[in-house]
């Protein structure tokens, strides 16, 4: 286990037992899960539940986590992509959690978060308490989305700018009602407009280097959810489907969120904190189970 990457921990929420840990999408940081934490607190506060702790990392290169030095990253593939630095991060997120003096978490991952989270179940399935999957994918990607990956590093890197990013802010026809409200697109032009370009071409590069992770899923044995926005345009309800299936052994609960795309915790951040207080309840429910 290496603690090589800085990664900024943002306490949410504190308390005893099991931690909950998000993990944020691309290209923005931990702010995106602030509402939905809000809210799975005081959901579970009115369920009568003791406060357990959240916790909502920056990744590396997101947000105020500084980006990762050559060293820490690993090599690079040919055309630029980093194949060790997904697993170099589960290993830094891995010694988070020790340093926080967990042993084990629920761990959520949204869209990019749930490469991180996969790979978590990879490399070190004893820290996994819960598992949930929102809006993602476990496959590799295809040739064109690396080389649009590596293109959008290469804009970041050349212009010093985020700007090829910045459509990420944009909504279309096709978005929920929430995603093409004038604040929710101020929001995230303000989160996107903050992040490093370095930043955005370490996060791009990482993505492109993953391996396919898809065969994970059939190894998971605790609880787990799936939450899927039915206008997602990358990760619709369909698109998740094969997820659930092959996560059958775990018995997982799956969402789907109507008027709702690809960033469902900010979309819809109550029904994302439902989804997730049922998780929490099903892992305390399992751990009494063990201690009988």
């Amino acid at each position: 286990m290496s603690s090589e990457m800085k990664i900024v921990n943002h306490v949410v929420a504190q308390g005893s037992g099991i931690p909950v840990v998000l993990v944020h999408a691309f290209p923005v940081d931990h702010r995106m899960w602030l509402e939905c934490a809000r809210q799975l607190t005081e959901q579970a506060q009115a369920d009568g539940l003791e406060p357990f702790p959240i916790y909502a990392p920056d990744t590396p290169g997101a947000g105020v986590s500084p980006v990762p030095s050559e060293g820490e990253t690993g090599g690079a593939d040919q055309d630029g992509a980093y194949p060790q630095a997904l697993d170099r991060m589960a290993d830094s997120y891995a010694q988070l959690l020790t340093d926080l003096g967990h042993t084990r978490a629920i761990w959520v991952g949204l869209s990019m978060g749930g490469y991180l989270v996969t790979a978590i179940q990879r490399l070190y399935p004893q820290m996994v308490a819960g598992f949930a999957l929102c809006d993602t994918t476990t496959a590799a990607d295809k040739p064109e989305s690396r080389a649009n990956r590596l293109c959008i590093a290469r804009e970041c890197e050349s212009t010093g700018s985020v700007d090829s990013v910045m459509h990420f802010a944009q909504a279309g026809p096709q978005d929920s009602t929430v995603k093409r409200s004038a604040e929710c697109v101020a929001t995230f032009t303000n989160w996107i407009e903050s992040q490093s370009p370095e930043g955005i071409a370490w996060r791009q590069r990482m993505a492109a280097g993953r391996p396919d992770q898809s065969k994970v899923l059939d190894s998971v044995r605790v609880p787990s959810a799936v939450i899927s926005g039915e206008l997602d345009p990358s990760s619709p309800p369909e698109a998740m489907r094969p997820i659930v299936d092959a996560l059958q052994a775990s018995r997982p609960e799956f969402t789907r969120i109507a008027d709702c795309g690809h960033f469902s915790a900010v979309e819809h951040p109550s029904q994302v904190a439902s989804a997730l207080l049922a998780l929490v309840n099903r892992v305390g429910q399992a751990a009494l189970t063990v201690e009988r």
